[in-house]
């Protein structure tokens, strides 16, 4: 009796995880997107950071930041769309969440906020 229940438990199993299918998305946003910013102080040194939101196929991404090229900051977010605007949600409360929308009609395409400015360009 334990071999037969064993045998249909394995057999389940393998039913169901071979039903199971991520379906494949091609949203518009997938891919990196950044933003550079330079500073200069008075005694000629300047500082660079680049922020980047990386994007993924399964509403999951990574948000990185680079202060003169050393990564200083990760965190993991999740996003979803909605209407045209994307909404990402943060793993680390240092970070804002924060709603963008897409503007493909440029070149680069960008990201902007809700007020018109730029918030990222492709990569």
């Amino acid at each position: 009796m334990k071999k037969l229940f064993s045998l249909l438990s394995i057999v389940g199993i393998i039913a169901i995880s071979n039903c199971t299918r991520v379906p494949e998305n091609h949203d518009p946003i997938l891919g990196i997107w950044a933003k550079t910013e330079s500073t200069s102080t008075t005694d000629k040194s300047s500082n660079t950071v680049r922020e980047e939101w990386i994007f993924n196929d399964v509403y999951l991404g990574r948000y990185q930041r680079y202060s003169n090229s050393k990564l200083i900051f990760y965190t993991d977010f999740k996003w979803s769309q909605e209407k045209g605007a994307y909404s990402i949600i943060y793993g680390d409360p240092e970070v804002t969440d924060i709603t963008v929308s897409l503007e493909k009609a440029k070149t680069p395409e960008i990201l902007t906020l809700d007020n018109g400015s730029v918030f990222a360009t492709r990569e």
